[in-house]
């Protein structure tokens, strides 16, 4: 088994750096990573109805979709993630237990008292710690999960907040549950270098500050795979399944209802309704927005020289804007 302490944080590089290697690797692998604040949707999740999009653009917060199924997951920092790809014919049916009972042997080596809950959790004493997600491919698999250790709760909690009455779809949803950090419950206290460095020579009996990372042309090969998917609005975004999505706002020009048909992210059909007045007909501005991604930076650029007021007056392109998120 190759044994891999990958120390970049990059998001996008990371998640990418899975998917290389699941499709490109001749040996097991075991990776320990680490991701600067993101949040991570499943692969048949629309990405929209799982965040606060407010929020997370407000922090800076990366959104990326992973290759594998189940629900939206917060990683900063604080939160340890790892990975272990397989090959082999023992890899040809979901086993989440037989992945995970390595990690719990390694949190119970520091004294952590941890199960494996439902599906593919891991608790301590009932809440939350790690989350689980498998992928299948040919005659190999990928298992990867969290170890949240000290991440910050009121970031992960913000950032997977959203409105359940604005959106209408068949996306899988993220289920909530109690979390809790690893740290915590640690009968002494250490951070998270630690922890990692630990978490590896448990398992790799080896120290992690002597374990090779990627390779250079490993690098450049994953690179390319941020550039053509990972890295992309289509990706990330596009890639969601068709959504309904409504909001309504009071304005200083009244009351604006607004109902989108997304389709592949883009708005397929826009209605806007309300009690507010406007010099012209606003089916104008809906026809408008029909093809536009639904994406605050390509929603700007549309209506920056568009006068939005003379459909609803008192309203600015800005303040409509908001109104679709």
């Amino acid at each position: 088994m190759r044994f891999i302490h990958n120390t970049c944080t990059n998001p996008a590089f990371n998640l990418a750096a899975e998917e290389w290697l699941l499709r490109n690797t001749d040996t097991d692998i075991f990776m320990l990573w680490r991701n600067e604040p993101a949040v991570i949707v499943g692969r048949n999740q629309n990405t929209v109805s799982e965040i606060d999009e407010e929020f997370v653009r407000e922090r800076g917060i990366s959104v990326i979709r992973r290759l594998t199924g189940g629900g939206a997951v917060f990683h900063d920092l604080g939160n340890v993630n790892f990975t272990f790809i397989q090959l082999g014919k023992q890899s040809r049916h979901l086993d989440f237990h037989r992945f995970t009972a390595p990690i719990m042997e390694a949190l119970q080596a520091m004294g952590v008292n941890c199960q494996f809950e439902g599906r593919n959790d891991l608790v301590i004493d009932g809440q939350k710690f790690s989350g689980n997600a498998q992928l299948l491919e040919k005659d190999r698999v990928l298992h990867h999960g969290t170890l949240l250790f000290s991440s910050q709760m009121a970031d992960l909690s913000g950032a997977l907040k959203v409105n359940p009455v604005k959106y209408a779809d068949k996306a899988v949803k993220s289920v909530t549950k109690r979390v809790t950090n690893i740290s915590s419950h640690l009968p002494e206290p250490i951070d998270v270098e630690t922890f990692v460095h630990r978490v590896m020579a448990h398992i790799s009996g080896h120290e992690s500050e002597n374990l090779p990372g990627l390779r250079t042309d490993e690098e450049a090969a994953i690179n390319e795979l941020v550039e053509s998917k990972y890295g992309t609005w289509d990706w990330n975004f596009g890639s969601s399944p068709n959504y309904g999505f409504t909001r309504s706002t009071r304005t200083e020009g009244g009351v604006v209802e607004v109902h989108l048909d997304v389709q592949h992210g883009r708005i397929e059909q826009a209605r806007i309704f309300g009690d507010f007045f406007g010099a012209r007909a606003v089916s104008e501005l809906e026809s408008l927005l029909a093809g536009c991604r639904h994406e605050r930076g390509d929603l700007s650029k549309l209506l920056e020289d568009v006068p939005v007021g003379d459909f609803i007056r008192n309203v600015d392109a800005a303040t409509f804007i908001d109104c679709l998120f």
